[in-house]
């Protein structure tokens, strides 16, 4: 791949952006703890929810959905599509109840529901345990895509590659805070979005694939065209379509897809002005990431293998590249050799800012646990505020040069990805449920965590030892879920609940429906307690209405877009019109009295 003087210039000029960016709110950032890791609460929802489509546009989500693409077709997207039903869950039943918690973090949740050493013990392991070993994994994940393009764009080693681009994302992140990351991300994201658009145009245009009616009419594209997966294969229509929406999309966590809403999605809640803010934000970011950005990354997975039909297609055509990191998820930069000068090196930019964006927010959460949840809360109360500031800088620089050291041992972003969901395999349905039943508890998490770990360690490394046959993905999936959720059921009811004082407390102060608080509302009763009792568009029934219309609305606009690039415009424009009369229906009901500047 040749990079022209023009293709430099443009690279660096972002690279000089950013870091300007960074520097120009470096001292409003260097404030306070609350400015520098929430922004003063006081950001609005289009600058949230672009923040959060550009935050989950990593470096290596066009390289996983190409892995997808080349391995499963389109209809095996389905293993992140179904995330969309736990999005629309948070926007329109957890994003109020976020805001109105008033926490720093989505951690220190846990000694405002639940109480005593447990509740401590929670907050402080999951601070060290998402704040840093899965916060770099995820990081590792975005840093081996980051090295594959930089293998085979620029000619650089894996090294270089992470020390360039690394440096750059640390200086901005740890001058600028949430802010200068909420600001970077609002530039990045319509610098990748542009980027991604153009290239699909243009590698689609090239003599080689022929044009859009060629490409899919190709043998080796027209078989991976479907949206829904073929039926009559039941082990892929359980593994890529049902598991993921009958299981996977409520019972697992996975960071930026949590059931119940939490890490950089919280934070963003958090930090937003007022509740209607926080929802505007959570719906924006559903609309975009799974109905509007997926289309450009699935084309040019598909052109992939017109160009390179096979992993050693792609070998021969780039025989420096290290063998150790040769996988279909290749594909997606090797097609970046097609695109002219100028171009290439904005397109090289707008995945430099898909990276940027994704480790800057990542590194921003992953410090403000490590400072608000357990610095501050166990190493040194008395920290002030700048003593805070200075302790989530140094703490930024140790996560990133963490992630570096992993990314330099994965292979793919397939991989990573399957690891983080089997570990949180199980775990989901407790998030859901800590908001609506009392009885939920900081033992129900602990042994959630617990359970959930040592179960994937089993699948991983013990269980074929032991002599049993291999399990495919999908039922280890469901085994986990099941296991997980019996145990941490099981211990719920076995063990002390929360006490009355921080059940009644939290009650008052987040006001959640439904029957799973009836004890509480009982006990407040008699004591003659006057309950604030939240609007009718609160309510679970009402929330669930607009999850529903939510979730086939943006389903709708995701196959829309789908058959009208397919050459299916009449049923295309229908799903398109029927998607924007749903998100419409829904944009009015948000505007209602009910959530209007609370």
């Amino acid at each position: 791949m040749t990079i022209s003087n023009l293709d430099w210039v443009i690279i660096a000029a972002f690279f000089i952006v950013s870091l300007a960016i960074g520097l120009a709110v470096s001292r409003r950032a260097g404030k306070s703890a609350q400015e520098f890791f929430l922004s003063g609460r006081n950001m609005p929802w289009w600058l949230l929810g672009v923040s959060m489509v550009a935050t989950t546009f990593a470096i290596d989500t066009p390289n996983l959905v190409t892995d997808i693409v080349r391995k499963n077709g389109v209809s095996g997207n389905w293993v992140w599509w179904a995330f969309l039903l736990t999005g629309m869950l948070t926007v329109f039943v957890y994003a109020r109840l976020w805001r109105r918690s008033k926490v720093s973090t989505d951690l220190e949740f846990y000694e405002l529901r639940y109480s005593g050493r447990p509740a401590a013990f929670l907050r402080g392991f999951r601070a060290l345990y998402l704040g840093f070993f899965f916060n770099v994994m995820i990081m590792a994940n975005v840093c081996l895509a980051a090295v594959k393009l930089g293998g085979i764009a620029l000619g650089l080693s894996p090294l270089e590659t992470l020390l360039i681009a690394s440096l750059v994302t640390v200086v901005y992140s740890s001058l600028g805070g949430l802010r200068g990351v909420l600001i970077t991300d609002f530039v990045q994201f319509g610098l990748a979005m542009a980027g991604s658009v153009w290239a699909a145009y243009l590698i689609v245009s090239k003599p080689e694939i022929g044009g859009l009616g060629e490409l899919l009419a190709h043998p080796n594209v027209s078989e991976k065209l479907r949206l829904l997966p073929d039926f009559s294969d039941s082990s892929m229509a359980l593994s890529v379509f049902l598991v993921p929406l009958a299981v996977q999309w409520w019972s697992v966590w996975y960071p930026g897809a949590e059931p119940g809403g939490g890490g950089y999605v919280a934070q963003r809640m958090l930090s937003a002005k007022n509740e209607r803010h926080a929802i505007g934000a959570t719906f924006f970011f559903n609309i975009a990431h799974y109905a509007l950005r997926p289309w450009p990354w699935i084309i040019i997975a598909l052109a992939s293998l017109v160009v390179y039909p096979s992993i050693g297609d792609l070998g021969a055509a780039f025989p420096d590249v290290d063998p150790s990191i040769l996988g279909d998820d290749l594909a997606y930069p090797a097609m970046l050799a097609f695109l002219p000068a100028g171009v290439l090196g904005l397109v090289i930019a707008s995945l430099v800012a898909a990276f940027m964006s994704t480790i800057s927010t990542h590194l921003n959460w992953g410090s403000s646990y490590i400072v608000n949840d357990f610095y501050k809360r166990f190493i040194d109360p008395s920290a002030d505020e700048k003593a805070q500031v200075r302790v989530g800088r140094l703490s930024t620089a140790l996560l990133m040069v963490c992630a570096g050291g992993v990314a330099l041992v994965l292979d793919n972003a397939l991989q990573s990805f399957n690891i983080l969901l089997s570990i949180g395999a199980g775990t989901g349905l407790i998030f859901i449920l800590r908001w609506f039943w009392w009885r939920i508890s900081a033992m129900t998490e602990i042994a959630g965590m617990i359970v959930s770990f040592l179960v994937a360690v089993f699948f991983e490394f013990g269980y074929e030892r032991l002599g049993f046959e291999p399990l495919q993905g999908h039922w280890q999936l469901i085994a986990s879920v099941a296991v997980t959720t019996v145990l941490w059921l099981t211990v719920t009811l076995l063990t002390p609940p929360t006490d009355e004082e921080t059940l009644r407390r939290f009650y008052r102060e987040i006001r959640p429906s439904g029957p799973g608080w009836s004890k509480v509302q009982s006990a407040l009763a008699r004591e003659g307690v006057e309950l604030r009792v939240g609007p009718a568009s609160e309510s679970i029934p009402n929330g669930l209405l607009n999850f529903f219309v939510g979730s086939v609305s943006v389903y709708a606009a995701l196959f829309g877009l789908g058959y009208v690039i397919y050459g299916s415009e009449a049923l295309g424009v229908s799903m398109l019109v029927l998607g924007a009369l749903g998100i419409l229906f829904l944009l009015k009901r948000i505007q209602t009295k009910d959530t209007e500047g609370v």
